[in-house]
């Protein structure tokens, strides 16, 4: 497949900004920043207020995953000992909604001085939804983004025997916040539905041994993004033109790659993927291509399905098999001036 990449920034210092824009100029145009995280990764106020400045000048899109590092810590603490009484779903009560929303905030916050470009990553929560929205009614330049595991489970999974498979971050939320994204989604004020992809398989998810700070987080999710969306998207009676924007066009606009990507029209390649509307396929982990031995979809009924990929014109899936040729794919060179100026204009297909 055609592919690019996204930077991680770990730091921040004068090599990291002339790092960054040497990134831009060669095509790198979104860069992810944790505020989660107090060892590692995690970028404090300052590093993200630095970048998004930047981001005002190269026309580049920080991505950040929202959640406050510090109280996060601190209810780690807290519910770790209870962990062999509540298992799996002390993960879910160490990360509660306030965790996310909070960052959400200053993130906005930063991004709503500094000017600069904005892309909240995996929104779990409806009160972050609500932040977000606000935030662009003040004219703030956010986007934002949700998972499947959002929009088609709730927390209760953690309460399952199973439940630390489950276990990514932020976690799972309950049946109020699944339904304000959905809200979020008809009303425009969430623009992308990605996977935030991340496959663990039993044995290594098994091997937390009951203490869920061990956990490996995240979720197999790629393989089934499109049909499970599509066949959400038909329950609640949601558009294809509202589908094909969340998970085609809009991420096309946002990163840089349209028209090249993310359309089907005149000089854009062919990348198509054809769909049998009526086909039903009950969803078995035995059945995918991933090497994870599990999904958290199994046994999901669903209509509609993938049958042919087309990348460039070329045939390269079809009936669930492989049928190009390796390493056809190409690295994909984004403009972030494209990216700043579709971005910008993105339309809000508000309703169904």
């Amino acid at each position: 497949i055609d592919y690019s990449l996204h930077a991680g920034i770990t730091d921040w210092n004068d090599n990291i900004k002339t790092e960054m824009n040497t990134l831009v100029e060669e095509g790198i145009t979104s860069f992810k920043m944790h505020m989660d995280r107090k060892e590692g990764c995690m970028s404090d106020d300052g590093m993200l207020f630095q970048a998004l400045e930047e981001t005002r000048k190269n026309g580049a899109l920080i991505m950040v995953h929202a959640e406050n590092a510090f109280v996060l810590e601190l209810l780690i603490a807290r519910y770790r000992p209870q962990t062999k009484t509540l298992g799996a779903w002390a993960h879910a009560l160490s990360r509660p909604c306030f965790i996310e929303y909070e960052a959400i905030q200053r993130a906005i916050t930063w991004a709503e001085v500094t000017k600069g470009l904005l892309y909240i990553v995996h929104v779990s929560t409806g009160e972050g939804v609500e932040v977000i929205k606000q935030g662009k009614k003040r004219g703030v330049n956010v986007w934002a983004e949700t998972c499947p595991q959002y929009l088609l489970l709730t927390d209760e999974v953690y309460k399952r025997k199973d439940g630390h498979l489950y276990a990514c971050c932020p976690p799972i939320r309950t049946k109020h916040d699944k339904e304000r994204l959905w809200e979020g989604i008809i009303k425009g004020e969430i623009q992308v539905i990605a996977t935030d992809s991340c496959a663990f398989t039993k044995k290594q998810k098994d091997a937390w041994e009951g203490d869920f700070t061990k956990i490996p987080y995240g979720l197999p999710g790629a393989e089934l993004r499109i049909p499970t969306m599509w066949s959400a998207f038909r329950k609640r009676k949601i558009s294809m033109n509202k589908f094909v924007s969340l998970v085609a066009t809009n991420p096309a606009k946002l990163f840089g790659l349209y028209p090249q990507k993310g359309t089907v029209e005149m000089g854009s390649d062919a990348d198509i993927v054809i769909f049998d509307p009526k086909k039903k396929v009950t969803v078995d982990w035995r059945d995918l291509v991933s090497k994870c031995d599990w999904t958290p979809y199994q046994g999901m009924e669903l209509t509609g399905y993938p049958v042919i990929t087309i990348l460039r014109g070329e045939v390269i899936a079809k009936d669930g098999k492989f049928v190009g040729k390796v390493g056809r794919g190409r690295f994909l060179r984004r403009n972030s001036e494209l990216a700043t100026q579709t971005a910008r204009k993105l339309p809000i297909l508000i309703g169904r």
